[in-house]
């Protein structure tokens, strides 16, 4: 929405002239700033048309009252009754918009003196034009906050698509949308959206995480590794620790996992398998497996299923936790080697 810039002239200024073209030219650009706020003074969009109509009435040169009668406004409004327009013109009069100057008939009309002096009788529009600085300003102010609560809008929308995608049996997200089905305030549509980033934050936040489960960044530990294949040198790789983990003690700490097996998981191969027969059981689609697995590896995104599924119910969504430690913010931060060994020492304690 774009306002002119409004340079309404005094009286003194306009004598010299005689005219108000300052007036007449923006006279239109009150109008759309009172149209655009009437919900601010309580308008209806039948009293924006009787004031376009009555406007359509002003003559350049012949200052701002309407002289027309009730009849011809009404036919120009488009054939409301008389009734309507008279409450129409009473509620601007009301609020300050329009000012009756009547005649001793009640006709409309202009008489002038030998000397000059004028006297106007009719609706004059006046007021409209003294308070054009309040109804722009309230104009721009409207404009202003229908922008941010669409800016803010997106943003839910945003963040409530990317919560359906990790977590589709998510209650919040039905509930935000019934929200949005409804006209929000902007303070309303903020505080949607806080509580739409805390619900995100949870995705990636187990559930009471116990002081064992935090992903070290480093373990500090090197061992070097002796023939292998390209495959599993991007597996090691990625470790954060950068040590090698044997199968055997990964299906000993991760029991939970292994006793899912009808079969004993001999390698890194074996364990594979079983996490990809595990990830749907836990609610991780294939195909994220699959991208796991391409990016850190096939021996870490086994690792995190079998880590995963050991922890239980200290992780709150095991998709969402999953794509974070995987493919995520918390990628670098993932060691199965340091977690493993916390959870075996962890194991041993309560032994």
């Amino acid at each position: 929405m774009a306002f002119t810039k409004l340079s309404i002239r005094t009286a003194d200024a306009d004598s010299s002239r005689g005219s108000i073209s300052a007036a007449e030219t923006d006279i239109w650009t009150i109008f759309r700033a009172l149209r655009d706020a009437r919900s601010v003074f309580g308008l209806r969009p039948g009293h924006i048309q009787t004031l376009q109509a009555m406007l359509s009435f002003l003559k350049p040169g012949h200052g701002e009252t309407v002289f027309a009668s009730n009849d011809s406004i009404c036919q120009r409004v488009g054939g409301i009754d008389e009734r309507t327009l008279r409450r129409h013109i009473n509620r601007f009069v009301e609020l300050g918009f329009i000012k009756r100057n009547d005649s001793s008939n009640r006709k409309r009309y202009r008489v002038r003196s030998s000397s000059g002096e004028c006297i106007s009788y009719g609706l004059s529009l006046t007021p409209l034009l003294q308070r054009a600085s309040e109804l722009i300003a309230i104009a721009h102010e409207m404009e202003n906050n229908r922008r941010d609560r669409i800016f803010v809008r997106k943003q839910i929308l945003t963040k409530l698509a990317h919560l359906e995608e990790h977590d589709p049996s998510n209650t919040f997200i039905n509930h935000a949308r019934r929200a949005l089905r409804r006209k929000l305030s902007l303070t309303e549509y903020h505080a949607l959206l806080a509580d739409t980033d805390k619900e995100c934050q949870t995705l990636y936040t187990p559930d009471n995480p116990p002081e064992t489960v935090e992903l070290p960044a480093n373990d500090g530990q090197t061992v070097r590794h002796q023939s292998m294949s390209e495959e599993e040198k991007k597996d090691l790789d990625s470790n954060t620790g950068n040590e090698a983990l044997k199968p055997d003690l990964l299906t000993s700490v991760c029991d939970q996992a292994t006793s899912f097996s009808t079969e004993r998981l001999r390698d890194w191969l074996d364990i594979e398998n079983h996490a990809r027969t595990l990830a749907p059981m836990m609610g991780i689609h294939p195909e994220t497996f699959e991208k796991a697995k391409n990016a850190v590896g096939a021996q870490k995104a086994s690792c995190a299923i079998f880590i995963m599924l050991q922890l239980g119910q200290r992780i709150r969504d095991f998709g969402a936790y999953f794509h974070s430690i995987t493919l995520g913010q918390r990628q670098d931060q993932f060691d199965p080697v340091a977690l493993i060994k916390r959870l075996s020492k962890t194991a041993m304690q309560t032994a």
